[in-house]
């Protein structure tokens, strides 16, 4: 029998990202009556499926990172309730096969390129396995600070070695300049990790130094058929626990105990907003906030290829700026970057995706500007030559596409956050990662709650998955009286 809490709540969540989809899974599945509306016609947020030229392609995230993450949301639903995880004809509602790609990925900077893991004979492999075989093994310490509110007593011994490893250098990129044994290619290898989370090194917390050699050690993955397999799993899960899902519906207003759209009204005892701060408070009555730094926006270039790309080229590419210090300053003052930090996401056919032709993104590192962008854009074409060049391309890769889409600052702008940033607005040193507390709950409006990248930025996927369920057990916990 499924479980029943004290008091079914009626739960509205808005939108349907990967923060909503987790949010509204479980509690669902503690018994609550969980609408969720997201406004445009997809399920997924950043994650969403489009065509290109016949292919599958899946924007957004393009990898995903602690896997660890994932099982743990799914040993948390399945303790919410007696019913097991399977649909009426056995299949498994979160099916989800990951696949581990070969490598981290290859990264190209100042003409030189290198794997990570770094492979003997590289200049950089006994530096590179010193730093693995000292941060290597953080998977379950950051997975367990990822998945639990860092306050608690359960947290401690994690986070207790953690800071062991950094003493007083807390930035990531104190704590890498203080590696005087590290080559200084490989500490801006490392270094450049930290606009995952859409900030330079100087606003990240020493931690983001390991997350490179935990990648390495615990795997980098795909889920087979695209990373949009992700929030379908989570919208499967969402369903068979008993949520609702409204697509193709956008919030007009917000208060207490009622969400309006455009042609229904939802009586809500409950909130739970994975939409980013600017967009909830508009909906919400409240004038602007002061406004603060935005963290990173990109364009983002999806295509299908007239022919595959050279035997030997990486499934993950990273192509670094000359000089990393400029790109970070650029960003800064929302400005476009001379050179920028760029990927390239390569599938060759039927490689991961059950496509019959070869796809591309790539991927450009951009301010938060609200900009449109295109290829003639001649930041655009520019980086795209640069890239090119750097993977060994003799000719831009632009002239090897059949068809591409381009999602630019001015795209994620509409269904994200102001100018387009990915992370919506900076945070405090302090409360960058999994160490921080973010605001999941309103103290003024105890009704409620948060979820999403803009609320728990940085680490992706995992990032966003932890959050929502740290979040979610804290208000199921209160929900059900304790």
């Amino acid at each position: 029998m499924k479980r029943t809490p004290a008091t079914s709540r009626r739960i509205v969540v808005l939108g349907a990202g990967i923060g909503g989809l987790t949010a509204a899974a479980l509690l669902a599945r503690a018994g609550h009556s969980v609408t969720v509306l997201e406004g445009s016609d997809w399920i997924g947020g950043k994650s969403r499926r489009i065509d290109v030229d016949g292919q599958r392609v899946d924007t957004g995230p393009a990898l995903v990172t602690f896997p660890r993450v994932w099982e743990e949301l799914l040993a948390r639903y399945d303790a919410l309730g007696a019913r097991r995880s399977v649909a009426p004809d056995g299949a498994t509602v979160a099916a989800l096969s990951l696949q581990r790609l070969p490598e981290v990925g290859r990264y190209f900077y100042a003409g030189d390129s290198v794997t990570l893991p770094v492979p003997r004979g590289h200049p950089w492999h006994a530096a590179w396995s010193r730093f693995e075989r000292e941060h290597g093994g953080l998977g379950p310490e950051v997975t367990s600070m990822l998945t639990a509110d860092p306050a608690s007593p359960a947290s401690l011994p994690a986070i207790g070695r953690v800071f062991r490893l950094y003493g007083r250098r807390l930035t990531t990129r104190g704590f890498l300049d203080g590696l005087t044994w590290m080559p200084d290619g490989l500490r801006e290898v490392i270094a450049i990790h930290t606009l995952n989370a859409g900030v330079s090194p100087q606003q990240t917390l020493a931690l983001y130094a390991s997350m490179p050699a935990i990648m390495a050690t615990d795997g980098v993955w795909v889920p087979e058929g695209g990373v949009n397999e992700l929030p379908l799993a989570l919208h499967r899960l969402a369903l068979h626990a008993g949520a609702r899902v409204r697509t193709g519906e956008p919030v007009t207003a917000v208060q207490k105990g009622l969400v309006t759209t455009a042609s229904a009204t939802y009586p809500a005892d409950i909130v739970v907003s994975g939409l980013d701060p600017v967009v909830l408070d508009a909906l919400l009555g409240r004038l602007a906030a002061k406004s603060r730094a935005l963290s990173c926006s990109g364009v983002a270039i999806y295509a299908a290829l007239e022919t595959p790309l050279p035997e030997g080229t990486a499934t993950h590419s990273v192509v670094l700026p000359d000089d990393p210090a400029a790109l970070h300053q650029s960003l800064d003052a929302g400005v476009a970057p001379k050179q920028t930090m760029a990927f390239l996401n390569y599938y060759r056919p039927n490689e991961i995706y059950p496509n019959d032709r070869a796809t591309v993104a790539v991927l450009l590192t951009a301010p938060a500007d609200g900009r449109h962008y295109d290829l003639a854009t001649p930041w655009v074409a520019g980086e795209i030559a640069r890239v090119s060049a750097a993977v060994g391309l003799d000719r831009p890769i632009s002239e090897l596409f059949r068809d591409h889409v381009v999602l630019d600052p001015s795209y994620f702008e509409v269904w994200g956050s102001a100018g387009g940033a990915l992370y919506g607005a900076t945070n405090p040193l302090w409360q960058s990662g999994p160490f921080h507390r973010p605001g999941y709950n309103s103290r003024v409006r105890p009704w409620l709650w948060r979820v999403g990248a803009s609320v728990h930025p940085g680490g992706g996927i995992p990032a966003v998955l932890g959050g929502a369920m740290t979040a979610m057990h804290k208000l199921i916990g209160r929900l059900d009286g304790r």
